[in-house]
């Protein structure tokens, strides 16, 4: 067994690498660029290597830098995690010539399953199920227009070496295969290096289902049963689930074995993933072969108990598999949220900076028939201060559950979110509410169109409606009664201006344009319950008991019987004095005054924002990529105007209404601030 090993990547993986190793006994090496030089996972490993400048291609993907790493501090493998050179046939080629051990399969493997053209060829070889498509690199958007008539729309347009969503289109008639052929084709040569493209018949009402694979060298290969990764935006995986709430037993068995048929024909050792579209009669066709282990593993560990990480590990250090299949186990049900860094109410725009604050809900366990599972886990590779920089992907934690059944982690999960607390940045946990409680979820009635369906026009606060909005009412009232009781026991008073906490009181939910609404609200403590009132909100009777203080951004507590986690802050709105209250997804801002304070505040004129209109902004810090207009020149609503990359994402932006350029104000390559200002109209 290896004594140390490198983990050349970053970020949550590199955590979750090193966290196995530790485990193991193994020393462990982190690399790091001058962007996270003090990053989590520099500090959790035992060593760290400086490799070079924030952009990856200038430290994560220089192969050099990392081999030259692994001779100075003596490792002997390097795992490459997932993303950067996980899936670089020179990188493992060379670690193999250099003597260092590669912690994934062999590099003629990856040769023959990381290109997407090569890998359908095999597995129509093996009897894998492939779908229609033109599988040799196309020439240009025109010949990919010919094609895609040929094989029929909708297509999806592909890179050969592509991954995590990026180099990937859909088209559903001749202009968007051109434009998107095009689109495609610089995002792989810039994040990839390698721009061949290839089309195929694109399924509708598919669903993503992937098998786990895992071989070791001695010529044994397993599957590790399914996950559902079928919940996408941007076909970027947002939940995954193991098992799948749609396949049967007899479709599971068909598609593992046909998983590992492919695995056997390329002599695969370590742990991959095969992924296949289902149809609706459950009807499968062969996607891709992803050599590496997937962001989602953490589904597979907690139904089957296993370790990927360090079966990877050993199966690099030349042992055999510890399991057969029929050793493989299915318990419970898992689901994983990706946290990113994004505003799902700006249109997931990335956002980054400093996260003010960061605490992620407790680890915890469940008791099953046979042993102790997590019911918790966070896998996450940020911390409270530390930077979300603009170099690389978005992703801030990776929040797992496991429970008894797929209702059992639904619920788990909704708690999970509630207690997920992230400031300074904005995060896509709202959003990720309301696709758990949206009821075709719940039920399992979804398919890879699922978000575009029902979010195709982005996404907004009514779309996560709460079950009793005036719940969120009672515990703003609730959270200020115990505010004031604190406040009246404070010594030194000025005689007769004491604080007095009073019954009757309104609580003012603020709304858009001073749009608020009144609610009259009684709130009563019980004098044999600490921390336990009775709230009156209408018609509706609120019984909520907690210790929490005004200042604790989690609360938890029982509401009339129930218990609950939600967030609580003051002074993070328009108003300072606002309580933000945030519970399943749904926020409000919410003033608690008393009755003649909120006659008061009915008076209050209304202060219109500034009219932004005519000033076309930055919404996210990047880099200006491209500026499509110039001054003088007319435009029409939707007509491209700028193009900003931030967090390996090109995002273009369109005019909103027709209008004529007047100043531009940011030049091509200019890095720019959030609501920098690109260009003004006339």
């Amino acid at each position: 067994m290896f004594t140390k090993i490198l983990i050349a990547n970053r970020g949550e993986i590199a955590c979750r690498v090193i966290a196995t190793a530790k485990k193991m006994g193994i020393a462990t090496v982190a690399v790091y660029s001058d962007a996270d030089k003090e990053a989590r996972h520099v500090k959790l490993a035992d060593e760290a290597v400086h490799i070079g400048a924030a952009p990856s291609r200038e430290s994560y993907l220089l192969v050099d830098k990392i081999i030259a790493a692994c001779k100075q501090t003596g490792a002997q493998a390097v795992h490459p995690g997932y993303g950067f050179l996980s899936e670089n046939e020179a990188f493992a080629k060379r670690c193999e010539d250099e003597g260092i051990a590669f912690i994934g399969p062999k590099a003629h493997s990856i040769a023959a399953m990381g290109d997407k053209i090569a890998s359908k060829k095999l597995a129509n070889e093996a009897k894998v199920n492939t779908i229609p498509g033109y599988n040799d690199a196309i020439s240009g958007p025109e010949q990919a227009v010919e094609i895609a008539k040929g094989i029929g729309y909708p297509v999806m347009i592909k890179a050969s070496a592509g991954g995590g969503g990026k180099g990937l289109r859909v088209a559903f008639n001749d202009k968007e295969a051109f434009e998107g052929f095009a689109s495609c084709q610089n995002e792989a040569r810039n994040s990839f290096g390698d721009d061949r493209i290839f089309i195929e018949k694109f399924v509708q009402e598919p669903r993503h289902i992937e098998i786990q694979v895992l071989g070791d060298s001695h010529g044994n290969v397993i599957y590790l049963n399914e996950r559902e990764c079928s919940i996408q935006r941007r076909h970027q995986k947002v939940i995954e689930e193991a098992p799948s709430p749609f396949i049967s037993d007899a479709t599971r068995k068909a598609m593992g074995e046909q998983a590992v048929q492919l695995a056997k024909a390329v002599k695969y050792q370590s742990a991959g993933t095969v992924e296949f579209v289902v149809g609706k009669d459950q009807d499968f066709y062969f996607l891709e072969m992803n050599t590496r282990l997937q962001v989602e593993h953490p589904v597979t560990e907690c139904i089957t108990g296993l370790d990927l990480v360090e079966l990877m590990i050993r199966v690099a250090a030349g042992e055999k598999l510890p399991l057969t299949q029929a050793d493989v186990k299915r318990d419970g049900w898992a689901i994983e949220c990706r946290i990113n860094a994004e505003d799902p109410f700006r249109n997931f725009l990335p956002s980054t900076g400093r996260l003010v604050r960061f605490q992620p809900p407790e680890e915890s366990m469940f008791q099953s028939d046979t042993t102790k599972k997590l019911g918790v886990r966070v896998d996450t590779g940020v911390y409270e201060g530390g930077e979300i920089p603009m170099y690389y992907d978005s992703m801030i934690a990776k929040l797992i559950v496991h429970g008894t059944d797929r209702n059992d982690a639904i619920a788990k999960m909704r708690a999970a979110l509630n207690g997920f607390v992230i400031r300074g940045i904005s995060s896509n946990i709202p959003f990720q509410a309301a696709l758990l409680a949206h009821p075709k979820f719940v039920t399992g009635d979804f398919n890879t169109g699922f978000i575009a369906e029902n979010y195709g026009k982005g996404f907004h606060a009514e779309d996560v409606p709460h079950s009793d909005p005036l719940f969120l009412v009672a515990l703003a009232a609730f959270m200020n009664r115990r505010y004031r009781a604190r406040a009246s026991g404070i010594s030194g008073q000025l005689a007769g201006h004491e604080v007095k906490v009073g019954e009757q009181f309104v609580v003012v939910t603020l709304g858009a344009e001073g749009q608020n609404q009144h609610h009259e609200v009684t709130v009563s403590d019980f004098e044999d319950k600490s921390g336990s009132s009775a709230i009156s909100v209408g018609c509706n009777s609120y019984q909520i008991s907690s210790t929490a203080t005004l200042g604790q951004i989690r609360v938890q507590g029982a509401c009339n019987g129930q218990g609950f986690t939600a967030q609580v802050e003051r002074g993070v709105g328009k108003n300072p004095l606002a309580l933000r209250i945030a519970h399943n997804g749904t926020q409000i801002d919410a003033l608690v005054l008393s009755p003649l304070g909120a006659k008061l505040h009915k008076l209050m004129p209304f202060k219109a924002p500034p009219d932004l209109s005519k000033f076309l902004l930055s919404p996210m810090p990047g880099l200006l990529v491209d500026v499509a207009v110039q001054p003088g020149q007319k435009v029409q609503a939707g007509e491209k105007l700028a193009v900003i990359e931030a967090m390996k994402m090109e995002n273009i932006l369109f005019a909103a209404q027709d209008g004529v350029v007047g100043k531009i104000t940011a030049g091509k390559g200019e890095s720019l601030a959030v609501d920098q200002v690109i260009l003004e109209f006339q």
